[in-house]
């Protein structure tokens, strides 16, 4: 099959539910073989995930994750809100979570949040020359703690005890991916 074989096109939309975070949509598709159905895609605003790395360590947040009924140890991360750019998003969250403040934000890559069902993109940025800036500012509804653990130890660790948001494994691929060829270069 060619592309436009694969490629499908959205004939009606209906909004199911609308909450607080995200829109779920019933979609009928149309396939270009011919095929009809009805798909569900949830619609979200963007997301950012902040990779901080203080004097060879991560800045991490620990919070509880409703959908998995347990603690999670991860990098800072938020929504993009209407009209923000995404860079301002991840100075923004890095300082309301932790209270660093980040002198260079370099983006390492964006990505689909799961293009199966989201409509929306995980944006990834190296948050370095980081500096305290005071205490947290953490929205109503936000209980997290900040730790710093070696970079080395969260990398081999990663898929295990805590550390297992895939966002977070995301931002880790785009860090070493970033990290690497940052070694090449200097090579």
């Amino acid at each position: 099959m060619d592309d436009r074989e694969l490629t499908w096109r959205t004939e009606a939309a209906e909004k199911l539910l609308h909450t607080p975070v995200f829109d779920v949509w019933k979609q009928t598709e149309v396939s270009g073989t011919g095929l009809r159905g009805d798909y569900v895609a949830v619609a979200a605003p963007d997301w950012v995930v902040v990779v901080p790395v203080y004097r060879e360590n991560f800045v991490l947040v620990r919070q509880w994750r409703h959908g998995e009924d347990r603690l999670t140890t991860e990098f800072p991360a938020g929504v993009v809100e209407p009209g923000e750019p995404p860079e301002q998003t991840a100075a923004r969250e890095l300082l309301e979570e932790t209270g660093f403040r980040a002198g260079k934000l370099i983006p390492m890559g964006t990505c689909s949040a799961n293009p199966a069902l989201f409509k929306n993109h995980i944006h990834c940025f190296l948050a370095e020359e980081l500096s305290p800036a005071g205490a947290q500012r953490l929205d109503a509804d936000e209980l997290l703690n900040v730790s710093l653990a070696p970079v080395e130890e969260v990398v081999a660790a990663f898929g295990t005890g805590e550390y297992t948001h895939a966002y977070m494994g995301t931002a880790l691929a785009f860090y070493l991916r970033h990290t690497l060829s940052g070694r090449e270069a200097a090579q």
